[in-house]
């Protein structure tokens, strides 16, 4: 049963903000397309206000309220704010679907990585303490050298709307267990839960200042959060042309920044497979999340010799998936974001029928929904390579069909993209695999199956699909300054002046 939408402030300082401008965004239910809520929208001058507090909290007691605390310190924060999103795990699931149109079953599985994500940074920052001064060998007898990993500072998390609290705490636990205070500003299409996390931070006495949640639009909030000169590092995730915004606009103070963007990524089906199996994954794959995943395997490479029998089982297999409002049991396929980003999928559709392709299955409105911004599991044959769908990011449930004849057609195929995130192979052969795996253009590679991630390892691509790498201690490390220091043992003097003695 759904839930009421809370009414929530900008969390600022540890306290519940209202915008100065009082401005605030409407929240519509994608599957009924009826405004549910609403949020608080910040601008430049709430900006202003929760870098100040962030940087007061970060050198508060000159730093050992927070930024020099312990590591163990710090993970028990980060443990209590898991609990309590164990605790909660039911209705914030519920708000996330009522937000994003998220299948409450892929909601509630997103909120149990939620709380695993804040457990394992917890580890992580008490492990961080032994870490410490750990030393450099030299070549020279008379000095010594250790390294200090120290927090960067005051760190700005720009994070996107169809995972919108998962990735957002994909940057909040590493760094806040690093020793970072920082500030969060999730996308307008989908920020009730991480307003949500505020509360959960307030509930359990998380010091003032050290997260502050910021919603609002993108060119209001995120744009002079990513050029705010009190702001030591940008962490940002969501589309190539807004990543290439952010860059420049942190190029002009020489200001750090991870990108993880966009995506284009291939799947390849040999030919000595289980169709049955491989259908799933390759479905799975590019559907789960309503299609709206960034690593998505969207374009789906399958050896000519199996190639309509495959393409047979796909059908099949997409017409048993259940497309209903996100919070029936067994729906596997909701609606997407808005209706802005519906609109966009459907013309990627017709452009693709215009420029010669097939649509296969789907390419509409489900028949039994009339309301809500749904769109059929849709899989498109007949492409070329310089096709619209072929090479750009759709962000939805469209699939992408070609055949190949050999192993150096299907490697040159997968790897002819702008991005380079995830990359998937399915073959019973394990050398076939294991070389398949290595010629990818890809920081993420999955063997016989589609879009499995991790807490313990590294999330991240290459090319257009960004640099820097988050989960594991990856994570940790985006949010950690690494500090030389070099002592001189010797008790003789260095001796390369002459002493005027």
């Amino acid at each position: 049963m759904a839930i009421p939408m809370p009414t929530r402030q900008l969390f600022i300082d540890g306290e519940w903000r209202e915008p100065i401008l009082k401005k605030r965004i409407p929240i519509v239910n994608p599957a009924t397309e009826v405004i549910i809520g609403d949020v608080p929208a910040a601008t430049t001058e709430d900006v202003e206000v929760a870098v100040n507090a962030a940087r007061r909290a970060f050198s508060r007691n000159k730093g050992k309220d927070w930024a020099k605390a312990s590591g163990a310190v710090r993970a028990k924060y980060l443990r209590a704010i898991a609990a309590k999103v164990t605790e909660r795990k039911t209705d914030l699931a519920k708000l996330e679907a009522l937000d994003c149109g998220k299948p409450l079953d892929e909601a509630v599985w997103d909120m149990e990585d939620v709380a695993g994500c804040f457990e394992f940074y917890a580890d992580l920052a008490e492990g961080l303490d032994a870490k410490q001064k750990a030393p450099v060998s030299l070549p020279m007898e008379s000095f010594k050298s250790y390294i200090l990993k120290q927090p960067i500072g005051v760190v700005g998390l720009i994070t996107p709307w169809n995972y919108p609290l998962l990735m957002a705490v994909w940057k909040v636990a590493p760094s806040l267990a690093a020793g970072c205070t920082a500030i969060l500003k999730p996308s307008e299409l989908a920020s009730v839960t991480c307003l949500e996390l505020a509360d959960i931070c307030r509930e359990v006495g998380l010091p003032p200042g050290v997260l502050n949640v910021l919603t609002g639009l993108g060119s209001e909030a995120g744009a002079p959060l990513a050029s705010h000169p009190g702001v030591d590092k940008i962490a940002f995730t969501g589309s190539f042309a807004t990543g290439s915004k952010v860059m420049t606009a942190a190029a002009q103070l020489v200001k750090p920044v991870s990108m993880e963007l966009g995506g284009k990524s291939p799947l390849i089906v040999f030919d000595d497979v289980d169709l049955d199996k491989a259908a799933e994954w390759a479905l799975f794959g590019c559907f789960w999340t309503n299609g709206q995943i960034c690593s998505a395997t969207s374009r789906l490479l399958v050896h000519e010799s199996i190639a309509a029998e495959f393409l047979e089982k796909l059908i099949k297999w997409s017409k048993n998936i259940k497309i209903s409002d996100p919070m029936e049991e067994g729906c596997r396929l909701g609606p997407v974001v808005s209706k802005g980003q519906y609109e966009k999928i459907m013309k990627f559709i017709s452009t693709a029928k215009s420029e010669g392709a097939t649509i296969l299955h789907g390419g509409s409105r489900p028949e039994h929904l009339e309301k809500g911004f749904f769109i059929e599991p849709t899989i498109i044959t007949d492409v070329t390579t310089s096709m619209q769908i072929w090479r750009e990011e759709v962000f939805g449930p469209v699939l992408c069909v070609k055949t190949f004849s050999s192993e150096d057609e299907a490697i040159e195929l997968a790897n002819d993209s702008h991005y380079g995130l995830g990359a998937a192979v399915i073959s019973n052969d394990t050398e076939r695999c294991d070389r398949v795996s290595q010629a990818f253009e890809a920081g993420i590679v999955w063997i016989n199956c589609s879009q499995p991630c991790f807490t313990q390892a590294p999330w991240g691509g290459i090319k257009r699909s960004g640099f820097g790498r988050e989960l594991g201690e990856w994570g940790l490390d985006n949010y950690l300054s690494v500090k030389q220091v070099t002592l001189y043992t010797s008790n003789d003097p260095w001796g390369w002046y002459k002493s005027p003695n």
